[in-house]
């Protein structure tokens, strides 16, 4: 008798449940249907206070405004051209939106998503990110550049040269560096964002197909997801030197890092979501592997408002939609 209590009392304590299963790092909560949305999603932004989703749906050519509060899909902005990269900025309520088929970043009011402006001769037109300290946005365009564009005036104020088309890219916040992963090139060049030129350039020989990237400012580690073989990487961010990989699922697209969990989400269009888990500055472990779609490689996760969200494409009798998980 008190050793089957003992052992009720073991199952209890590791959170097993009666069918065996344990506790899951990612509960999937909600479901958005993007009913009629075609082709393959790319990037995402967010706006917190708005409690609004913009998905950049590439396949449809269109960016779908998804409201949360609501639950569904609130609005879809049309007429553009193949659209990778979006972009939230807040004090300006301002929403861009890059276009890699027409080479434009376009921008709108995010009140009422109509169009103030657009920055042409960006061919290619993908990745967007913002200056830590706000300010300048950057772009990822062409065989090889950052573009380096004044969203409140409405220009391109500079840029810097690369080897390669710029997939993800990471700014440090406790420095001037930004880490592009340029996978034509087979390297991760580090870009001064002062002097706007390339300070080094780490060639990735064991690891192809670089796409995805995250930063731990933290701990000094940058996280890069690759394809051929696929692999999560991780890097000493001071002077690019391996601290570890491990084996993750097929065609990955987008990788985030949860700080406050200390674990990494890995979507991969292998049809699964594979969390990490950073038990110490140098060691990882795979926690999950998470069920989403097939397709579904492209992701984004909030830590303001703590959520992961999914891009399902629309397959067969797949039909387009948002998963939205929960970090448990």
């Amino acid at each position: 008798m008190r050793n089957s209590l003992f052992l009720v009392l073991a199952i209890i304590l590791c959170g097993v449940n009666a069918s065996g299963a344990g506790p899951t790092s990612l509960k999937h909560v909600q479901t958005i249907s993007l009913a009629g949305v075609k082709g393959r999603c790319d990037h995402f932004a967010v706006d917190v206070k708005g409690q609004r989703l913009f998905v950049a749906a590439l396949g449809n050519n269109t960016v779908e405004v998804i409201d949360l509060a609501a639950g569904k899909r609130g609005h879809s902005i049309s007429g553009l051209q193949k659209p990778q990269g979006v972009l939230f900025l807040p004090e300006l309520n301002r929403l861009c939106v890059a276009g890699g088929g027409d080479g434009t970043l376009k921008i709108f009011d995010a009140a009422n998503l109509k169009l103030l402006g657009s920055i042409g001769s960006l061919d290619d037109a993908d990745n967007l990110r913002r200056a830590p300290e706000g300010g300048a946005v950057f772009l990822g365009y062409g065989d090889g550049a950052l573009a380096v564009i004044d969203v409140k005036r409405g220009e391109r104020i500079g840029e810097s040269k690369l080897k390669g088309h710029p997939e993800s890219f990471q700014l440090e916040r406790k420095g001037n560096r930004i880490f592009i992963n340029l996978p034509d090139a087979r390297q991760i060049a580090v870009v001064d964002r002062e002097k706007r030129s390339v300070a080094a350039t780490w060639p990735m020989e064991k690891f192809g197909a670089n796409f995805p990237m995250a930063l731990d400012d933290g701990t000094g580690r940058l996280f890069v997801g690759c394809r051929k073989p696929p692999r999560l990487v991780v890097l000493d961010s001071s002077d690019g030197k391996l601290v570890a990989d491990l084996a993750i699922s097929g065609d990955t697209d987008d990788l985030f890092y949860d700080a406050k969990r200390k674990r990494l989400y890995i979507s991969c269009g292998e049809g699964l979501v594979d969390v990490v888990e950073q038990t110490s500055t140098d060691h990882y472990q795979t926690l999950e592997h998470v069920t989403t779609a097939g397709g579904a490689r492209t992701s984004f996760y909030s830590p303001e408002l703590d959520r992961y969200y999914v891009a399902v494409p629309e397959r067969g009798n797949q039909q387009a939609q948002i998963l939205i998980f929960q970090p448990e």
